[in-house]
């Protein structure tokens, strides 16, 4: 039993044994096989790999030369962008520099020109003022429109020139100035001081009435006789003569006054006086004194001088057309005028 028991053990077990190393190997070959194609697949994967690597690594190797390249390229042109944009900044604030004290000088040139320009205006308005002024004491004195009128007309002349929207005003009044001194009357107050002053030149040369003097007889010469004696020729000539010393003449003035040589002196004297007085009186547009001192001095032309010469005539004719001239007139004033040339500037220092 126990040879049976010891033996029976290790029967089965040889028994058992021999099937299973006989069944191993069925059951190891297809795995032997799977693990074959596995290591052949990993084999062929670790090589794929490789090669995909090393050709990775030899393409990034390349990219890499090439962005090392392209990267010291770049800080080439970096360097070079850096150095561009450092002249540019130079040459940047140089021209900063430069157009601010152009804007500097622009600025100081219209500060400039508007004082200029404000001087010139100021300068203007005075000077129109002025003319002005001056045209209405020589109108208001001496009854001149027509030289106001020019001195209205170069006023307004060289407002026109400055062209200012704001002297449209003040042009606008010295238009209706000019057209009020069109409408004025006008006297030639300088040709008849002209004539006045030339008849002060003739009085000195009119012959006066008592220095007329008739024309001489023609000499009736008769024919000597040739058995005449030397006697009786000589007492014929010298009765003559005798005869010729002493002349009665018709006077048509039985009144005509006598006069010294000194009452002669004092008469052309005092009639150029009169004229003178007629003068003074023509520029301060004194009519009645004006007409007053004419009518005397046609009186003594009248009376004294002779009235049978050709320039006595012509002077008593000029003295009295210049008794008839009109000289006393309404001049009109510039006061309109002159208010708004000194109303604009003070305006415009005001505005200052």
């Amino acid at each position: 039993m126990e040879e049976l028991s010891n033996s029976a053990p290790g029967a089965p077990a040889a028994i058992a044994a021999g099937p299973i190393a006989n069944t191993r190997p069925a059951y190891l070959q297809p795995l032997a096989l799977v693990a074959a194609l596995g290591l052949a697949l990993f084999a062929w994967q670790w090589y794929d790999s490789r090669q995909q690597i090393s050709a990775l690594q030899h393409e990034l190797a390349q990219r890499l030369a090439v962005a090392d390249a392209e990267n010291k390229q770049s800080r080439g042109v970096a360097e070079q962008v850096r150095e561009a944009t450092r002249d540019a900044q130079v040459k940047l604030g140089v021209l900063e520099a430069k157009v601010q004290e152009s804007q500097n000088q622009q600025i100081a040139l219209e500060a400039l020109y508007q004082e200029l320009s404000r001087s010139r205006d100021e300068s203007l308005l005075a000077d129109v003022e002025q003319t002005l002024l001056v045209a209405s004491q020589q109108m208001q004195l001496a009854g001149n429109v027509k030289s106001a009128l020019i001195a209205l007309q170069t006023a307004d002349a060289r407002l026109a020139r400055l062209d200012r929207p704001q002297l449209a005003s003040l042009r606008k009044v010295i238009a209706r100035d000019v057209e009020r001194l069109k409408l004025a009357p006008y006297v030639d107050l300088v040709g008849i001081s002209t004539r006045i002053d030339n008849l002060m030149t003739w009085v000195g040369l009119l012959p006066l009435a008592m220095e007329a003097r008739a024309p001489d007889s023609p000499a009736v010469k008769t024919a000597a006789d040739p058995q005449e004696s030397a006697w009786l020729r000589f007492t014929r000539e010298l009765w003559r003569d005798m005869r010729e010393l002493v002349r009665i003449e018709k006077m048509d003035r039985p009144d005509l006054p006598l006069l010294t040589p000194t009452q002669t002196y004092f008469l052309r004297e005092n009639l150029k006086l009169r004229l003178l007085g007629a003068r003074l009186a023509l520029l301060a547009h004194d009519e009645k004194s004006f007409k007053t001192d004419l009518k005397a001095a046609l009186e003594w032309l009248v009376r004294y001088y002779d009235g049978r010469d050709k320039a006595v005539v012509n002077a008593i004719a000029a003295v009295r057309q210049l008794h008839d001239s009109q000289i006393s007139i309404e001049v009109p004033d510039l006061a309109l005028s002159l208010d708004a040339v000194r109303n604009h500037r003070l305006l415009r220092e005001r505005a200052r």
